[in-house]
Formats: C-alpha cells, structure tokens, sequence
C-alpha cells in the first residue's frame, strides 16, 4: 500500500487536491503555529527576511498573487474598515474583488471573502487540501524550493486566500495586512494601491516602541510603481512613507488633508453625513451608514484608494450606492435594541478613544452605559477605560475572553477600581451580558469591547438568540 507521504507532487496548474472535511481540513491547519492565539514574538514569522516560507509556497503554486492587482490595506486602526469599503467602492465599478482580512469574528471562512460572500466550506476544505499536499511535498523535498521548516497558521491561510482568488478570476483584491507590513505574511503581494490609514502604538514588541519603527514596518507593503494613500496626518510618519517611496520607486504619494480629505462629518440617524475630497473630485452629502466620526476618515482613505485603483474620479453615485452597503461586523455594529447592544473591537488606546468620542456623538442619548469587557494579556484595561472616559460608564461586567492569552477577569475589575468605575466579574460571557442586559434598563447602552475574541463570542451568543 502506497503511504501518503510517498503520493508525487501535483503541478501548480492541475486539479485540487481530493476533496475532504473542511472539520479535517481546520485540523490540520490548526497543527500549525498560529501566532494570533499564543504569547509569542511575532517578528520570528519566517527566514531571513521574514517571507521566505510563504515566498516558497507562492512560487510553487505559480505565484497565483501576480494574477489581479492589489490593493493592500495596512494600518494600527480601521484597517479592516477601510478594506471593507474599498471593496465595495470596487464592486460598484463592476469589479468581481476578492478581500482578504483579519482576524474573523466567528467562522475562519469570513477572511477570505469573494464578491462580498465568504469562501465555502467545500471551497476552503479543497484549496487547504491543496495546500496540504503542497506543504508536504515541499518539506520533504531539497533543493533552493524546499521549506526549511512548516510554515505558520496564518502564513498558510493568506496563501490559500491568494490561491483562491486567483481560482475565482477576481478582477482585484484588497488585501489586509495582519501585523505590521514588512515581514506580515500578505507582503509576498506587489501592491497597485498602498494604503496606511494611521500609526499608533501597538503591537510594540514586535513593531517597535516608537511610532516611527512602526510607520518604517508598515512602509514596508510600498512596492514599486505603487501609489500610496496614506491617512496619517503626522508630517514626520508620512516623511517615513515618502522616504520608503523614493527608494523603491513610487508612482505617487497621496497625502490625507493634503491630497484628499472628509470636509464634512456630521452625526445622522444610523450612521454619518459625509462631504469628501480627492485629487479628482468632490463628493458631498454621503451617507455612510456606519458609527463613529472616525469612520469619516476611512471613508476618505477608501475613495482615495479606489480612484487611485482606477486611476480617475468616480460617480458621484457610485460612491454613493457603495457606502449604503456598507457594514463593519464587530466595529461599533448595533446587535440588538431595547435595550441597544453595540459590539466593538477597540483593544488599544487609540481604538478605546474613538469608541469613547462614539459614546459621547452617537449613542449620547443613552441614559446608563455598561460596559461589557474582557481584554488579552499584554494589554492594560485601565488603559483602555481611561481613553473610553471612565466618566461615560455606570458598571464594567468583567469577563475571561475565550483565548489562551486571556486576561483574567479580575484584573479588569481591578483596573476598573482604579478608574473609579464600578465593576463586577461575571463567570462567563453569556453571564456577563445577561448581567450587563438586566442593569442597563431598555433605554440603556451595552457595550461589548476590549478583545475582538469577547465581540466575536457575544455576536454569535446574541445572533443565536
């Protein structure tokens, strides 16, 4: 009987691998490192320069990421919001996109998204099939193309995402990074568009201390012949993008409040008016039917991307018919009413402190605010609260995140106390907003943050509900 390892290798151009479980398919990826769910240094993400496993892996499938043009999505916040309107202005031109972004909320399936709609189950079971096979062959094999060592969790799912958009033909994807830029695994694509929406401090023992070692990793997603649109506003960060353009040959450099900008961002029922500039156009009087005036600054960000991507202004109306669309799971997306149930993912300083200014702006009529918290080791809750504005907030229900790198559901309420907040420890997440629910009152606010692992675990609790 023939054994598994000894079947030959399949070409790059032949057919999927037979098909399996996609149950069976997530366990063997998840054998792999997965440096999304353990205290470990992410700079160790590959060889010498940090893309070499998931260079190899491309290249033996054909480097299928050379196939559409990108454009690529980096960023400390509102990377994912930006990507998701991005695709959707893309979209609205008639473009099938592919859309690769991180983490997921509840389903692996929801990062690797073709036209707006997941990956099948079936679709994601053979192309990790594949990718199994593949992964095999060249661990097994010697030579310049052999992989020294097995490559990670999330090096293998961006290039099953690549793969599989090269399979469905896509017209463009967006791509988001998933940690910095340089060495982040979704670097082994040559951006058309390069997008850095901010820089602020997170992710530091992997990024750097300083904002500026940041702004350098994330410079890194800068290719030759890109054109970069860059949101953040700090002329000595921008300076860092400028100097990594130069080097490798930008095409442009687009520059927020400079190049393009909102104008105007005013409160509206259920979501934002916006006036926006680009190089190209003006467009005044959006709608975007998202909470936050931060989103006013994605907004910008995206239509700059998009008529960069297409190299002219875009329809009034298109862009229009894009942001009625627009939904942004886990950021500041409403659950529930009576009493209103907001989800958002705010897990630093800067993200707490934009979720504070939405609490103050758009959910301001709210009569009591719990908040709903479980946070990851390395973060300080006392932080986030303090940029969230402990003033804001009636009770903390402190909850242990579904996460090996959980914090402890104590020392929320500790950091709580020395806020000045009132908190309590629930056992769990479903006992935490139960708890969170009966204090409220109906015309309350419940406020889920401080890990995106606690909002994906409330959605799937409520949604089940």
């Amino acid at each position: 009987m023939r054994h598994p390892d000894d079947e030959p290798h399949r070409p790059s151009g032949a057919s999927p691998a037979p098909a399996r479980s996609l149950g069976d398919a997530l366990a063997w990826l998840d054998r792999h490192v997965n440096l999304e769910a353990l205290d470990a240094n992410l700079s160790q993400r590959g060889g010498s320069d940090g893309l070499e496993r998931v260079r190899r892996l491309m290249e033996a499938m054909g480097d299928p990421q050379r196939t559409y043009p990108v454009v690529h999505v980096t960023g400390t916040n509102g990377k994912g919001s930006t990507s998701r309107l991005i695709t959707l202005l893309l979209q609205a031109q008639g473009l099938v996109v592919g859309t690769y972004t991180s983490p997921h909320l509840e389903s692996v399936n929801e990062r690797v998204a073709v036209g707006g709609a997941p990956i099948a189950d079936d679709e994601l079971a053979g192309v990790l099939a594949s990718l199994e096979e593949l992964e095999r062959f060249l661990l097994r094999q010697g030579g310049a193309g052999a992989l020294a060592s097995a490559p990670t969790w999330f090096e293998l799912l961006t290039a099953a995402a690549l793969r599989h958009f090269a399979d469905e033909a896509v017209s463009a994807a967006v791509v988001e990074v998933g940690v910095g830029g340089m060495v982040d695994a979704t670097n082994v694509v040559d951006a058309a568009v390069a997008v850095l929406t901010n820089v602020e401090l997170d992710h530091v023992d992997v990024l750097g201390g300083t904002r500026a070692s940041i702004a350098r990793e994330k410079a890194g997603i800068v290719k030759a012949g890109s054109i970069v649109v860059v949101g953040e506003t700090d002329p000595d960060l921008v300076e860092i993008v400028a100097e990594r353009g130069r080097t490798v040959g930008a095409e442009a450099l687009w520059r927020r409040d400079l190049d393009f900008a909102c104008t105007a961002n005013e409160l509206a029922h259920g979501g934002r008016q916006l006036d926006l500039r680009t190089p190209g156009a003006g467009y005044e009087g959006l709608f975007l039917p998202l909470h936050g005036a931060h989103q006013g600054d994605n907004a910008a960000v995206a239509v700059a991307a998009a008529e960069a991507f297409f190299g002219s202004p875009l329809a009034e109306e298109v862009v229009a018919e894009a942001f009625a669309e627009a939904t942004v799971p886990g950021r500041l997306e409403v659950v529930a009413r009576h009493p209103v149930v907001v989800l958002d993912g705010a897990h630093n300083p800067a993200g707490a402190a934009s979720l504070g200014a939405a609490l103050a702006d758009d959910f301001a009529a709210a009569e009591r605010v719990v908040l709903v918290m479980g946070c990851l080791r390395g973060r300080d809750p006392a932080e986030l609260l303090g940029a969230i504005g402990p003033e804001r907030l009636a009770l903390v229900v402190a909850c242990t995140p579904p996460s090996p790198r959980a914090l402890p559901a104590a020392a929320v309420v500790e950091a709580a106390g020395r806020c000045s907040v009132a908190a309590v420890e629930a056992d769990s997440l479903e006992v935490a907003l139960r708890q969170a629910v009966e204090s409220v009152g109906e015309q309350g606010l419940v406020v889920v943050t401080g890990s995106l692992y606690v909002v994906g675990a409330a959605r799937a609790l409520l949604r089940r509900r």
